[in-house]
């Protein structure tokens, strides 16, 4: 067993799918840099820079997949995604179905998301839940080095495409390359059980679609994702303090989605907090308020979203944001209410 960092559990893991299988490639820009190590050791030939179009070289990813290459493409944020949509909605994600299965598109596409550190509504968005809106994409978000590992080599083994998202709050060479460093008036609130953990010396898959019981309880289902995994086990903390027991589930893939789990913790808690970082409007959240009301469960039901264009400012932005104090609030509110 080791101690990593987020981004080098990533990283690590990924260096031991590339032994393993060399149709795996790495490109997007500033690669050869920002993976270094990677391109130390795998040459110019697997790990690659591109110039700054993201619709062109993701077109190019979507096409080196279907020619059996295993792409990993960089899009540095995730909010440049949309410059590219078109490969995504209308090609990695629909090939599979429109050619009967006859061909694929095994990519993955390795992007950076999220916010809290102040830099505006253009970088600090997460999109899992528009991305997973689109039939044919799996979309992952890690909440630790442990999980980070195990679902790359999952996205790796996929025979479809994957988006895998990494929250910047938990990679601290995303908040050095974005400005942290120099910004000594700001603080991060950053999780350091997300950001540093016990990690195995050969990694193992972790298979998608799986979600994980990170705390249990008979009072409250908190369901979240990422860096809101972290702040959700803060409150359930707070919580148990005030004679509350609430359970915390880690979905840790968006799509596919563990229906399972969370119908089973509702049934038990009646109450649904659902904590997402992505916007509130057709999003996560009313995802899974549908699915426990699909599974004919009688539930109470609050969510703590981002509900609007995320500000510059960071008082704002701590507003706008999920949060530990949102959380519970949004909790006692909810407990109150009965079934």
């Amino acid at each position: 067993m080791s101690i990593m960092n987020f981004a080098e559990a990533i990283d690590h893991a990924l260096a031991q799918a590339m032994a393993k299988d060399d149709r795996i490639i790495i490109f997007g820009e500033d690669v050869e840099l920002m993976r270094l190590n990677l391109f130390s050791r795998f040459g110019k030939k697997r790990v690659r820079n591109t110039p700054i179009s993201e619709s062109a070289f993701l077109g190019a990813g979507v096409t080196a997949a279907m020619s059996g290459l295993r792409p990993i493409v960089e899009i540095m944020l995730v909010d440049f995604i949309g410059v590219a949509m078109d490969a995504v909605l209308n090609h990695m994600a629909k090939t599979e179905k429109f050619s009967g299965g006859k061909w694929n598109v095994p990519l993955v596409i390795r992007a950076a998301c999220g916010g809290g550190y102040g830099d505006g509504g253009q970088h600090e968005q997460t999109l899992w839940g528009w991305l997973a809106h689109i039939p044919g994409l799996s979309v992952v978000v890690p909440s630790n080095p442990t999980d980070a590992g195990g679902l790359l080599l999952s996205a790796l083994e996929s025979e479809g495409p994957v988006i895998y998202l990494e929250h910047k709050l938990l990679a601290d060479y995303w908040l050095d390359y974005m400005g942290g460093s120099h910004r000594k008036n700001v603080q991060f609130d950053i999780p350091e059980a997300g950001v540093r953990g016990v990690t195995p010396d050969k990694w193992q898959s972790i298979p998608l679609g799986q979600a994980k019981i990170c705390r249990q309880g008979n009072d409250l289902t908190i369901v979240s994702v990422g860096v809101g995994l972290h702040r959700s086990l803060e409150a359930a903390e707070s919580l148990e303090n005030e004679g509350i027991s609430a359970a915390v589930i880690d979905l840790r893939s968006v799509y596919p989605l563990d229906k399972e789990a969370i119908c089973e913790s509702v049934k038990q808690t009646g109450h649904l907090l659902v904590v997402d970082e992505d916007y509130q409007n057709f999003g996560l959240s009313g995802e899974l308020a549908a699915v426990v009301l699909e599974a004919g469960i009688s539930f109470k039901f609050a969510r703590v979203c981002t509900m609007d264009t995320i500000p510059y400012a960071r008082p704002l932005e701590d507003i706008t944001l999920p949060n530990t104090s949102r959380i519970l609030e949004s909790a006692r509110k909810l407990l109150k209410a009965k079934v």
